[in-house]
């Protein structure tokens, strides 16, 4: 059985979302949890799941402090060596657990993992990859989404490698169609770093498929999209943002029109499946891909249902063994 740990007291509304969601995946997804936080507040937690959780292999790890989302990352990691993203990761390290599931600070959680847990032989520098659906139902990973404002033709090309096999071991897709991100399709369209990284792209193990736009990040038309992780960021928050605002047109338009005339539970049968479809916590969270271990990195708002799917992700990761298949494969193209 694996283990993973999961920072119960990072997220927003912690650490009732975390305790919630770990009784939840121990249930449906033979997995172990050590909860890493102050004992105390865990403990009085798990009291009101009285019966959920007694026999199930949840533990508690104690860890005193705690990196709120203000704390400075770097900061935070150095001055805080007891808080339960640190804790969480030293399990990792240490081999106690096989993954780290977090929705505190971002910053705080990268910056620690990559220097707790180390990098993967090969990795020049970590990458977060981010879930977005399709219009054709299988979903498609971008990759870097934030974890790097920089990034050498190089790093693309070994995030290319990451998102490939992370595509292939999570979402069962047998030959990942992996996209360049640009602004056209053509190869001469682009920046310097695209034009730079394109001949990299094109000699790896991959379904490469060449350069691809913002609109193929929805369309279906690849399963992996590859980015700078500044321009994956921008794409990350303006679609984001773009989903509340369809969800607050949608909504609106349900009650004012299709209620009046269908009927109110119809409408909201239909709008709860679409809701459903752009529902970040049925991925769980974003992979930090590259680091030792498995580092799940969640919305800082997310539910029980986001924890429970990114404990998932964390326990099919290790399964996987993605980590030593990048190794491998990048060993082999010589990058």
């Amino acid at each position: 059985m694996l283990t993973i740990a999961v920072d119960a007291m990072g997220g927003d509304h912690a650490p009732k979302p975390e305790v919630e969601g770990a009784i939840q995946a121990v249930v449906e997804h033979n997995v172990r949890v050590i909860l890493v936080g102050q004992e105390e507040v865990l403990r009085r937690e798990l009291s009101s799941h009285q019966g959920d959780w007694e026999g199930l292999p949840i533990v508690i790890h104690h860890a005193s402090e705690v990196i709120t989302m203000e704390d400075s990352a770097s900061k935070a990691m150095r001055s805080k060596k007891d808080s339960s993203i640190r804790v969480a990761s030293r399990l990792v390290r240490e081999g106690t657990a096989q993954g780290l599931v977090s929705a505190g600070n971002t910053g705080a959680v990268m910056v620690t993992a990559k220097t707790v847990q180390g990098m993967v032989s090969g990795v020049d520098r970590p990458a977060l990859a981010a879930v977005f659906p399709t219009a054709k139902s299988k979903p498609c990973v971008m990759v870097d989404v934030g974890a790097n404002v920089d990034s050498s033709p190089e790093m693309l090309a070994q995030f290319a490698i990451m998102g490939e096999l992370y595509s292939r071991v999570i979402f069962h897709v047998k030959h990942p169609r992996v996209g360049l991100l640009s602004i056209g399709e053509e190869d001469h369209k682009g920046n310097d770093l695209v034009h730079k990284t394109q001949p990299l792209m094109k000699k790896l193990p991959i379904n490469y498929i060449g350069n691809v736009e913002g609109r193929d990040l929805y369309n279906g038309h690849a399963d992996v999209i590859v980015c700078d992780g500044f321009i994956g960021n921008v794409a990350l928050k303006v679609s984001e943002g773009l989903v509340e605002v369809i969800r607050h047109k949608l909504k609106d338009s349900l009650s004012s029109t299709i209620t009046r005339q269908i009927g109110s539970v119809l409408a909201r049968n239909g709008f709860n499946e679409f809701r459903k479809g752009f529902d970040y916590s049925e991925y769980g969270g974003a992979p930090l891909l590259g680091v030792k271990g498995v580092c799940i990195i969640c919305h800082g708002r997310s539910n029980a249902n986001a924890i429970k799917n990114a404990i998932r992700v964390a326990a099919d990761y290790a399964r996987g063994r993605i980590n030593e298949r990048i190794e491998e494969e990048l060993a082999a193209t010589k990058l």
